[in-house]
């Protein structure tokens, strides 16, 4: 795959970056050699390779999954602007 300027110039502007006119060849070349060194990892053999997480092997430390700060909404809802009826208040949006 090849990228020309004017695809190069549709990208930046996807990514709101101002690129001169100038410069677009050059950002152009940029994508190209990031394009073929994607396509060269794509040549590498993983087949029995298992996916990791980390290049060490670890395990994460895990807790209780179990609520800890429930049952104090009147302490959660003194810090909104706006509370109602037990509930956060909030301005509608959607008409």
């Amino acid at each position: 795959m090849s990228i020309d300027t004017r695809t190069a110039a549709h990208v930046a502007h996807l990514a709101r970056i101002r690129v001169e006119e100038e410069e677009l060849p050059a950002l152009a070349e940029e994508f190209n050699r990031i394009l073929g060194f994607v396509e060269q990892l794509t040549e590498v053999d993983v087949d029995g390779v298992e996916p990791m997480v980390s290049v060490t092997p670890m395990r994460l430390k895990r807790r209780d999954d179990r609520v800890t700060d429930g049952g104090m909404p009147d302490k959660v809802l003194a810090n909104a602007p706006d509370a109602r009826e037990g509930f956060f208040a909030v301005p509608k949006v959607v008409e």
